[in-house]
């Protein structure tokens, strides 16, 4: 019984954040070897499910990076749109994380697969991002084909609909 009022309050919590029903997803941990890179030079990130670590400014597009902490409501409550967005949009845009001032990866990892994450996720373990990124987040990155960023948004992400809009307009996704 008190297993399925937590799943309950969950689900309420994952979908109240957004205008549209979203899609139940059991989160599990993704490699980073189908991340599209090019060359860099700053320092390489560790990926939460194994295999070689990526530079952050190897990554090339069409890619969403998403800087988020398990620790920031915001970034919780946007998650379901990521979700939703490359479920609809996958085969067009990759979604990738950064997981930021986090105890351990332990725990992002335990995150990832409870909250409905299907998508790469990198480790900041000594927060080297911070400097490209900033000290807040969530903060999201749109990255275009040649690896340049096309936009930045500071801030969560409010809907499904916010989060296709920006990826029409930067990205031409319909």
């Amino acid at each position: 019984m008190r297993r399925a009022i937590v799943f309950l309050c969950t689900a309420l919590l994952l979908t109240s954040c957004s205008l549209t029903e979203p899609i139940p997803v059991k989160g599990r941990l993704v490699g980073c070897e189908e991340i599209k890179t090019v060359a860099a030079t700053d320092e390489a990130l560790e990926c939460l499910a194994g295999g070689e670590p990526i530079s952050v400014d190897s990554i090339k597009g069409p890619a969403i990076i998403n800087i988020w902490g398990t620790w920031c409501a915001p970034c919780r409550e946007e998650l379901p749109h990521f979700a939703e967005l490359l479920n609809k949009y996958g085969d067009q845009v990759d979604v990738i994380g950064i997981a930021v001032e986090e105890k351990n990866q332990a725990t992002v990892r335990k995150f990832v697969k409870s909250n409905g994450i299907t998508w790469p996720i990198l480790y900041d373990e000594t927060g080297v991002t911070q400097e490209k990124f900033g000290p807040g987040v969530p903060v999201t990155w749109f990255i275009g084909k040649s690896g340049k960023v096309v936009y930045t948004r500071y801030g969560a992400f409010q809907s499904l609909e916010e989060l296709e809009l920006a990826t029409n307009k930067y990205f031409g996704v319909k």
